[in-house]
């Protein structure tokens, strides 16, 4: 794992259709090696997109993106597109002759075998979540240095979605693949990646190592006259119930803590946070930025925080 980038993007954008609406509009993010990113959003909010800028498909608008190329790049898409007139094993044969030098024959076919796969089945007879064990299976058989997953889990029952993101997560670590993943299972991101990506509104809201975005905002439960209080700092999200308030902030300085009761929010609260508010300041956090810079972010119309 190394602070030297995979993926560097600069005032990315994107437009589409007839009235050249944008997908995305001025991103910006610098994504290390050796990093397994969760990439979030809402529907539409521009994941897929900048996925498919990154697998080296579809051309910017404006700006540009820096990522490996193809050959050393993996991406599976929502769709998962295989040939259904072949079995799994010719599927599989196809993946070791297009990748002549770099096909892991061994890896590609135990990811197959722990889905209990008829090799001999034709992928057009398969299942959703059967699908999805083959795109992968090719995916990571090529040895990829980058891999591009784009809700990978969506259509895997929840024990098939834990075996299969636990053999993938050992397969990545054992490898050092570096990893951008999007998913609607939030639970599901926290306990893999320790990276983060959250797109909405076709930009970049919140950028950085996992850990430090979350630690980077702090739970404030206290009276709700009180809130008023809170005006020097950065608040992403206020909730009141009756006499009480609940916010989740980003801290600027002292609180008063005999007023306030504060506790570390989950990657999930963090994210849902802001989601639910699209007007709070960004926030992008360069890795390896420390707790301190981290605690003390600027709050303005995007907060950074360097190392």
């Amino acid at each position: 794992m190394t602070d030297d980038p995979v993926i560097e993007a600069s005032g990315l954008g994107v437009r589409y259709g007839r009235r050249r609406e944008w997908a995305l509009r001025d991103c910006s993010f610098r994504l290390p090696a050796g990093r397994v990113c969760a990439l979030v959003g809402h529907n539409g909010a521009g994941k897929s997109t900048l996925l498919t800028l990154a697998a080296g498909l579809l051309r910017p608008t404006e700006g540009s993106i820096d990522a490996p190329p193809r050959e050393e790049t993996a991406y599976v898409g929502q769709d998962k597109p295989l040939y259904p007139q072949l079995t799994v094993d010719e599927t599989l044969r196809m993946g070791r002759e297009l990748n002549p030098g770099h096909w892991d024959a061994r890896c590609a076919e135990r990811i197959v075998e722990e889905g209990g796969l008829d090799r001999s089945a034709k992928v057009r007879t398969l299942s959703g979540g059967q699908r999805t064990r083959v795109a992968l299976a090719l995916a990571l058989g090529k040895r990829p240095g980058l891999l591009l997953l784009d809700e990978p889990m969506a259509d895997l029952d929840p024990l098939a979605r834990h075996r299969l993101m636990g053999t993938l997560m050992a397969d990545v670590a054992e490898n050092g693949t570096s990893v951008v993943m999007s998913s609607h299972i939030l639970t599901e991101l926290e306990g893999a990646c320790d990276h983060l990506l959250l797109v909405d509104g076709g930009r970049i809201r919140l950028s950085g190592p996992a850990d430090e975005v979350v630690a980077a905002h702090r739970l404030l439960t206290g009276p709700a006259t009180a809130l008023t209080d809170l005006t020097a700092h950065t608040i992403v999200e206020s909730r009141t119930a009756g006499r009480r308030v609940t916010a989740l902030a980003r801290l600027r300085g002292p609180l008063d803590t005999d007023t306030w009761q504060t506790a570390d929010p989950s990657l999930e609260e963090v994210l849902l946070a802001h989601l639910r508010s699209p007007d709070a300041p960004d926030l992008t956090i360069r890795p390896f930025a420390t707790a301190t810079a981290t605690a003390t972010a600027t709050a303005t119309a995007t907060e950074r925080v360097e190392a």
